[in-house]
């Protein structure tokens, strides 16, 4: 299958680097060493390429030497996660790893606790986090939610279905860029932030080795921080047959006629995901214009016949409709 280009919200991006100034760090220098224009965190509509923003996590922790990127009042030197999850490898069951993963974390870091929690027939793995301060910096309880039902699943032998998640924060203005990175239902102004799942799970059988987990730890940054594929997914089978199309760009009826379906079904499948033909459609658009305007030097009307506009003044209104800049403005920002 052809894998669609993923781009991250300028939200995540302003998140990721908030714990840097407190630090004594310019977040306009981290920005830019990781190929991210720093004008962009001010336009609403900004996104970054995948690969941008792995770099930038990375940079981030490198030069910090904290996993946690600067949000806690005391660094998770680098090793940290590894080291908490080397604490549970010789685990018999995902409980048994989960208990072993709080209890290492607990001698690490004063500021969060995890705990092992139940309602009814979900079980939970909660984050606590004492100190109001640290407790009011969003992105921290983000991450930590991606790090471990990151690292719960790969216990769990690849796979743990999230059933809901919970934050312990109101809903913030981004919210509707959530479903792609937490694809579960949200409850948002909770007491404690929460990955909820099928209480049967726990007793799922844990099956790992030392050399399984060193190549975990080794792609960590970029399994954790960017949104999973659903490749199972109607709509991501609908991207890929887009993107192999192009610069044709398949119609609905072609579509769900590759894709085995009544155009009918395929509205209604796509409708239960959340989206829409057109949706996925623009959304591809846009991400793969993202990524041609920061890794190459095509022209904009060349650029424009790829994604299937009539002509270039068409795919710039377009383009500052999806992101708030124009493509020529963008290029600019990404090239310095």
């Amino acid at each position: 299958m052809l894998r669609p280009p993923v781009t991250i919200p300028i939200a995540f991006v302003r998140g990721m680097v908030s714990g840097v100034a407190g630090r004594g760090f310019s977040q306009a220098q981290f920005l830019a060493d990781a190929g991210i224009a720093p004008e962009l965190l001010h336009e609403t509509g900004a996104r970054v390429t995948a690969e941008q923003y792995v770099a930038l996590f990375r940079l981030t922790m490198t030069r910090l030497d904290d996993e946690c990127i600067g949000f806690m009042s005391r660094r998770m030197k680098i090793g940290s996660l590894a080291l908490v999850a080397r604490s549970a490898i010789s685990a018999t069951t995902l409980e048994i790893a989960i208990r072993r993963c709080a209890h290492a974390l607990r001698l690490l870091q004063d500021d969060i606790e995890l705990r092992l929690v139940r309602d009814g027939e979900l079980a939970g793995l909660a984050i606590e986090i004492a100190d109001p301060a640290v407790a009011a910096r969003t992105f921290l309880h983000e991450l930590l939610l991606r790090v471990f039902w990151r690292l719960l699943a790969w216990f769990a032998g690849g796979q743990l279905p999230a059933a809901r998640f919970d934050f312990a924060f109101d809903t913030p203005a981004y919210a509707g860029d959530y479903g792609k990175v937490f694809p579960a239902p949200l409850r948002f102004g909770q007491p404690r932030s929460a990955l909820w799942f099928d209480a049967e799970r726990l007793q799922t059988p844990v099956r790992r080795t030392e050399e399984a987990l060193r190549t975990f730890i080794t792609d960590a940054q970029a399994q954790v921080i960017v949104p999973k594929r659903g490749d199972d997914l109607v709509s991501a089978g609908v991207r890929e047959h887009l993107q192999r199309t192009q610069p044709a760009w398949a119609d609905l009826a072609a579509t769900a006629d590759a894709l085995h379906m009544a155009a009918s079904t395929l509205q209604r499948r796509l409708a239960l995901e959340g989206t829409s033909f057109q949706s996925l459609k623009d959304e591809l658009r846009r991400d793969l214009a993202i990524v041609r305007l920061n890794t190459s030097t095509v022209p904009l009307a060349s650029l424009a016949e790829e994604l299937g506009f009539a002509d270039s003044a068409a795919f710039q209104r377009a383009f500052k409709g999806w992101t708030g800049s124009a493509p020529g403005a963008y290029r600019r920002r990404g090239t310095a």
